[in-house]
């Protein structure tokens, strides 16, 4: 069997499970701020679906921030994480401010990058598990209809965080991939303050894309420690954040 007709066999699977699992749908997940979860489908973030996540600025290929966000994510869901890397670069109290404790998290190591997305897949077939955090750098269309197929059989939430070292590499994340949601996190300047360091570290959010909904950009404060977002008051009218309350209102 040639990549065209996996490609097409693995949309199928998909739409079959989908016409099939539509009575077994759970809540979406909201992120607490009317703003997003307004923009959203649903008023939240789609559980039992496969999110992409991915960095720019400045060091992006370390994810800093997206590997927070998507910490923040996590933190809001019940159960254990598992979490899937090859690089052991990942800073477990860093986890705990975004408001995921390291003792929900289940640590997944893997010699080559190539191992990474049947983890993923194993993961997500085990319902006990609250979401599946995955560091990847390739991710095509077959490989991603097949996460958000298992992501849909169990309703375990799949999130992808796309990682580089190279350019090549880095051109990868805009190839197209079957997640329901892709995001796009970057630092943000924080509010001016007396002395440094004592502002909250904010994002530059970008919602790229996302089924049933327009692309959209917020700048907010970076998670608590119980991995909420919040809009920060100095911002709050600004003409695109407001166009977003705006939306958002009943």
């Amino acid at each position: 069997m040639h990549a065209g007709q996996q490609d097409r066999l693995a949309d199928l699977r998909l739409r079959i499970a989908r016409l099939e699992g539509g009575s077994r749908r759970t809540k979406p997940l909201p992120f607490g701020l009317r703003e997003i979860d307004g923009h959203l489908p649903g008023g939240g973030l789609a559980r039992g679906a496969l999110h992409e996540m991915i960095e720019a600025g400045l060091a992006s290929e370390f994810a800093g921030c997206t590997t927070l966000f998507t910490a923040g994510i996590a933190a809001r869901l019940k159960g254990p994480v598992l979490w899937c890397l090859t690089r052991r670069d990942l800073f477990a109290p860093g986890l705990l401010r975004a408001g995921l404790h390291p003792d929900r998290v289940i640590y997944a190591e893997a010699e080559r990058e190539r191992e990474i997305l049947p983890l993923i897949e194993e993961g997500l077939r085990e319902k006990g598990l609250a979401a599946v955090v995955g560091e990847i750098t390739r991710l095509g269309l077959t490989a991603s209809r097949r996460l958000q197929l298992a992501a849909e059989a169990t309703g375990v939430t799949a999130l992808v965080i796309r990682r580089w070292w190279t350019v090549a590499e880095k051109d990868l994340v805009h190839l197209p991939t079957a997640a329901v949601t892709r995001w796009r996190i970057a630092p943000a300047p924080s509010e001016l303050m007396p002395a440094p360091g004592l502002g909250r570290e904010r994002w530059q959010v970008e919602l790229l894309r996302c089924r049933g909904a327009e692309p959209r950009t917020w700048i907010l404060e970076a998670c608590d420690a119980k991995g909420r977002l919040a809009l920060p008051t100095d911002l709050a009218d600004r003409s695109d954040q407001a166009a977003d309350r705006r939306a958002a209102a009943p």
